[in-house]
């Protein structure tokens, strides 16, 4: 009789070292663009300290952030915290009261 081995992953967002979906994404988009950042600003002609001053200091700021905003938001947080953004805080209404209340010669045809 054959064993297979089941896939327990499937149908789950996909995880890594605790980041789930999109703050994986942006932990090594990130740690992507700081690299670049160093390899630039070393070819410039910055000092090669300052350079891996800026990468250490801009990868553990961005990892304690990713890792913040992952424990503090969860799995969909990024997502619902774009939504409230853009959701109105107010409905401002600047018509008359007496237009509400005005009665027009539809009403009355019916």
């Amino acid at each position: 009789m054959s064993t297979y081995n089941i896939n327990k992953g499937i149908g789950r967002t996909v995880e890594f070292k605790g980041l789930k979906a999109q703050y994986l994404f942006i932990f090594a988009g990130g740690l992507l663009g700081i690299l670049i950042l160093v390899m630039v600003l070393y070819m410039v002609g910055i000092n090669s300290y300052v350079c891996l001053i800026i990468g250490i200091g801009g990868g553990s700021l961005l990892t304690w952030q990713t890792f913040s905003l992952n424990k503090k938001h969860g799995e969909h947080g990024l997502m619902k915290v774009g939504a409230r953004k853009r959701h109105p805080r107010y409905i401002i209404c600047r018509k008359t009261v007496q237009r509400y209340f005005k009665l027009t010669s539809k009403s009355f045809n019916r």
